[in-house]
């Protein structure tokens, strides 16, 4: 199956993705619908699970050509492909599976997704430092801005491949070399990109991506990747019967990890989320993530100018093809976002919502995540889709930006969470003071 196959006969493309028949899905940067083969792997295997054991009827050899195919799309090799689940859990395990010392540092960027962010605030109670990135413009990330954070005690840089609002990918090569020439560390939050761009790992020592955006799978079906250099520095962090020698399922008196990255998969895989992984990363390899990349940013050439000529403003909208990805995201002063996106949805048009902190303001802006590389739509169809959408954008009105400058200056200077801290303060004071200045209403006599 090729691309081109799949553009050219419409009767294919509706049935290797139902979702198309009823909507323009533009929001794989949140969750994917599932492809056709995913849903049948998934539902043949699930019929076959009612007549006995369950892993009686796993597919032949499901795990090791799941994480060989999880392999291929990133250039690892299979041992160092660990099946855990979502990134929040793959990252968690990198995070507390260092033996860290205190007064290490790590470079961190505070408006990354949480799940790229509190992993690493947690180790703050053992002495660990967060040096956080300030990039010059929002969510884009040079390789200058992390070098220059550097210093002797650097551990670790954990950065996402792709931010999830501003689409910037991140050159990870030229990041991944220097500072692994330095001795430190990199662990990559890929799931903005695997599936949808190359993402190489020759320089990186740990990545962590859930299924359930461009790879197309089960959600909670997520890869870990461990280079296998570094997975005696990565302790496991739980321990079950799978992870561990355990013959005839029998505790042993020591603990005796697997050689590979089968050491971080403590117990019972998600057979039904992994059956439909295997399935969707199979037509990944045979499509090919190169010629996957070259057809969204077409796309994206193509909806970046519409939106543009209609007044609204786009993030990164010039930004070179080695940043870009399959996420536009646009906003306008004094448009109500929220309500266009419902708009938008009403129409059969599925997008994402976001908002983030930008320069201590915080905006709620529209999130449209490109159509993976069948679109959801013919090239034809898209041209004719982008100047609707763009029209429909341009009649929403009223509303305006959701902004918070306080709230800005609280993360600069104090942390994340100081907003929700002082605001549920600030929410009990005025709820004590406010009896004071609402003024009293006498009930009216009765004539």
């Amino acid at each position: 199956m090729t691309l081109e196959e799949i553009q050219s006969d419409e009767s294919r493309r509706l049935a290797e993705f139902p979702v198309a028949e009823k909507t323009i899905y533009l929001a794989h940067a949140a969750v994917c619908p599932l492809p056709a083969c995913a849903r049948d792997a998934v539902s043949r295997y699930a019929a076959e699970c009612v007549g006995g054991d369950q892993e009686d009827f796993m597919p032949r050899n499901l795990l090791i050509d799941t994480r060989q195919l999880a392999a291929n799309l990133i250039g690892a090799e299979m041992r160092e492909v660990a099946l855990v689940g979502p990134t929040s859990l793959g990252l968690s395990f990198i995070a507390q599976g260092i033996d860290w010392q205190r007064g290490d540092n790590i470079i961190v960027h505070g408006d990354d997704y949480p799940s790229n962010v509190y992993p690493w605030m947690a180790l703050e109670e053992k002495g660990v430092e967060l040096r956080h990135l300030k990039p010059s413009e929002p969510g884009r990330i040079d390789p200058e801005d992390v070098f220059s954070l550097i210093d002797s005690r650097t551990r670790m840089a954990a950065l996402a491949s792709c931010h999830y609002v501003s689409g910037y990918r991140i050159d990870i090569d030229t990041i991944g070399r220097e500072l692994q020439s330095r001795g430190v560390l990199v662990c990559v939050d890929g799931i903005q990109t695997v599936g949808a761009f190359p993402t190489p790992v020759e320089h990186v020592d740990f990545l962590a991506a859930d299924a359930h955006k461009w790879m197309l799978g089960p959600c909670a079906s997520g890869i870990l990747y461990v280079k296998k250099e570094t997975q005696e520095q990565l302790k496991p962090v739980v321990q079950g019967w799978h992870n561990l020698r355990c013959p005839d399922f029998i505790a042993q008196e020591a603990l005796d990890y697997k050689p590979d990255s089968r050491r971080y998969e403590a117990g019972t895989a998600n057979l039904l989320g992994i059956v439909g992984h295997r399935a969707s990363l199979a037509m990944l390899n045979e499509v090919g993530v190169d010629n996957i990349a070259a057809d969204l940013l077409a796309k994206r050439n193509r909806l970046v100018p519409a939106l543009m000529a209609k007044g609204y403003e786009v993030m990164h909208p010039e930004v070179r093809l080695a940043s870009a990805s399959g996420i536009v995201t646009f906003q306008k002063p004094g448009a109500d976002m929220a309500a266009l996106a419902e708009r938008l949805g009403q129409a059969g048009i599925k997008v994402s919502l976001r908002v983030m902190l930008i320069h201590s303001v915080y905006v709620v802006g529209a999130l449209v995540a490109m159509p993976l590389y069948v679109n959801y739509l013919m090239p034809s169809e898209l041209r004719s889709t982008g100047q609707g959408l763009a029209t429909m954008i341009s009649s929403s009105l009223g509303g305006g930006i959701c902004s918070n400058y306080v709230a800005g200056l609280l993360i600069d200077h104090i942390g994340p969470a100081a907003p929700q801290f002082y605001g549920g303060i600030g929410a009990l004071i005025l709820l004590c003071i406010a009896p004071f200045f609402v003024p009293k209403v006498t009930p009216r006599a009765a004539t």
